[in-house]
């Protein structure tokens, strides 16, 4: 098998990828967050441009899968309607920003995202997926999730944390965006292509102690499907959301808006829960621990189907389970209790540990899958 192809960069709304089923497009909800005539707005972008389904991806952001060429500067042109759209690709490059969903309107984790937001323009040169988080809550919940500059709070205050330290710089309000950008231009000075992401050059590179010296708060438990303050989080298997039901659900549940995590849950703001079995709705639904790329045919380096098998092992398999259509391992970084890799229509099978692993077996059929015992 050919080594999978590495992009190195992400899509975007103005520079979609190609994949197996057309252009995929991604949008990147400002403050996470889409207002209601946003996101019934991106349904029926979904389903009039793309494949009725909408991609919900680990750093938080929407996609359109299943566009045509032809129908990519039509798209913009509605998305750009919706106020969803940067009209400098350049900026949208460079929006790169968790925010951690619980925050308050006005509060402080939506103030420093907004002023980030406002202040793109004067990073540095950066790599294409080097990105920041702003997770100024009482407990941190971005810590899993990829950034590469960090904004927390801890027992000093405001912290910003370089990604792999173990402590940061106290900054107050007012300074933090201007030390965040400090913080980006030292990074690009001393980067290289081995060193891409801020935690690579912080294992072999010594970090100014100006950086360091104040500890971060305490990290909070993952959220689960269900009732919040804010409204319910609904779970997307996959992180798939079927079109047609997320615009009824949103309709139904009363929401003012959609809220978007990293974690394969949607936030319904101002919603009430009713029943929706396109969605997650409990916590304990081993969807919610199980991963799988889209697969073949709908990516070109895919060499397996992912999907089916990976629903059909969920409830089979204790703890989590990976499904990778390649040796990318796209829809999981992490070690997973069972990792499934796809080569020639045949899978192999990694134990507590991640796509390029030594798999303990090799070549096992879909329909051997089914019949394997996993406790």
């Amino acid at each position: 098998m050919s080594a999978p192809i590495v992009q190195g960069w992400c899509p975007g709304a103005h520079r979609p990828m190609m994949s197996g089923d057309g252009l995929v497009v991604r949008v990147r909800p400002r403050l996470a967050r889409l207002t209601k005539t946003q996101a019934l707005g991106l349904c029926e972008l979904a389903a009039r441009f793309g494949n009725g389904t909408i991609d919900l991806t680990n750093r938080a952001n929407l996609q359109l899968r299943g566009v045509a060429e032809g129908d990519h500067q039509p798209l913009l042109a509605e998305l750009a309607a919706l106020n969803l759209l940067d009209p400098e690709p350049g900026i949208e490059i460079r929006r790169n920003v968790l925010v951690s969903p619980l925050y308050q309107t006005g509060d402080l984790t939506a103030r420093l995202a907004q002023e980030l937001i406002d202040r793109l323009a004067e990073l540095p040169a950066l790599p294409a997926k080097f990105g920041f988080a702003v997770d100024t809550g009482s407990e941190r919940l971005l810590t899993g999730d990829s950034a590469d500059i960090r904004l927390e709070c801890g027992p000093d205050g405001l912290i910003l944390r370089a990604d792999g330290a173990e402590s940061g710089r106290h900054v107050s309000e007012a300074e933090a965006i201007d030390q965040l950008l400090a913080l980006a231009r030292w990074y690009a000075d001393i980067c290289t292509h081995d060193t891409r992401r801020m935690s690579r050059v912080v294992a072999k590179c010594d970090l100014p102690s100006d950086w360091q010296g104040s500890k971060p708060g305490p990290v909070g438990k993952l959220l689960p499907p269900g009732t919040c303050d804010l409204g319910v989080f609904y779970g997307a298997a996959f992180g798939q959301l079927p079109a047609r039901a997320l615009q009824n659900l949103i309709q139904n549940s009363g929401a003012s808006a959609l809220r978007v995590t990293p974690w394969r849950l949607i936030l319904l703001d101002g919603g009430f829960f009713v029943p929706a079995p396109e969605f997650v709705a409990s916590g304990t639904d081993p969807l919610m621990t199980t991963d799988a790329c889209p697969g073949a045919p709908f990516c070109p380096q895919a060499q397996a189907e992912t999907r089916e098998i990976a629903r059909a092992l969920a409830a089979r398999v204790p703890g989590t389970l990976h499904v990778s259509g390649c040796a990318k391992g796209c829809a999981r970084m992490a070690s997973a209790d069972i990792t499934l890799v796809g080569e020639n229509g045949r899978f192999d099978l990694v134990k507590q540990g991640r796509v390029g692993d030594e798999p303990s077996q090799r070549g096992l059929s879909p329909e051997t899958l089914l019949t394997m015992d996993f406790t």
